[in-house]
């Protein structure tokens, strides 16, 4: 019950500001009048309410599968590419530099590409996820792992322990608190991937259906399924938080 009370105050400055932005949005658009181009917040929601059926029957399934299979293929490659790099000075060497030069290329470049490679089917909006998603958790991984001090290392060594001993009972729970932490970008910046994948290529999704609402001049239509993925992403955000701190208990100690 006390957990519950200090998380509310916790948000409490978050959610004043964001009824303050909600506010001057309302108003800016009552002064505007004009809907297809700045909605208003009441005007949102009731368009959302109006596109339920479509919007969590079909679209929604299809995005969540999307970034379900995206976030999932990120996690290995990234925690993979992460372990290689700490346990080769050869591979980090090799692999630092590209994995840096992955980010450099826009993803709007890239999509059409994916799309023209792969059609308008799954994979193409899985790789605009797992191009975006890997690079957090990798980069994130690596240096939880390099942050663990050298003379902890050295010590467990001089107790007769092994190289995968020192692994798994050093530097797996030293780098726990960066994987969550990168578990928690990577979730938002997934759908925000699939969606990016879906506007510029996708027969379903919310991304598809933003899109499509834009080409009928349907502002509320567009912001939508936008509000949509943003409920969702800090629902799965919140998931993280809420797992990392039952299994980091010490860390909250």
């Amino acid at each position: 019950m006390n957990e519950t009370k200090k998380r509310g105050n916790a948000n409490l400055p978050a959610l004043i500001l964001l009824a303050v932005l909600l506010m001057f949005w309302q108003a800016a658009a009552m002064g505007i009048d004009a809907a297809y181009i700045l909605p208003s917040p009441t005007q949102i929601l009731v368009r959302l309410w109006e596109l339920r059926g479509p919007l969590f029957t079909a679209h929604l399934p299809a995005t969540m599968s999307v970034v379900a299979i995206g976030l999932s293929i990120s996690i290995v490659l990234g925690l993979g590419l992460a372990v290689l790099m700490d346990i080769s000075e050869i591979a980090e060497k090799a692999l630092y530099p590209l994995i840096i030069a992955s980010q450099t290329i826009p993803t709007t470049a890239l999509a059409p590409l994916f799309v023209l490679w792969f059609g308008y089917g799954i994979w193409s909006k899985v790789l605009v996820t797992v191009l975006i998603t890997f690079f957090p958790i990798t980069i994130t991984v690596f240096d939880g792992f390099k942050s663990v001090k050298t003379e902890m290392a050295e010590l467990l060594f001089t107790f007769g322990a092994s190289k995968r001993q020192i692994f798994f009972k050093l530097k797996i729970p030293a780098v726990l608190p960066c994987f969550f932490s990168a578990i928690k970008m990577a979730v938002p910046m997934s759908i925000i991937g699939a969606a990016i994948g879906e506007w510029l290529g996708a027969q379903s999704g919310l991304g598809y259906f933003s899109r499509r609402m834009m080409t009928q001049l349907d502002g509320a239509g567009v912001f939508a399924p936008i509000l949509l993925l943003s409920v969702v992403a800090m629902f799965f955000t919140e998931l993280v938080a809420i797992l990392e701190k039952r299994l980091i208990h010490w860390r909250n100690d």
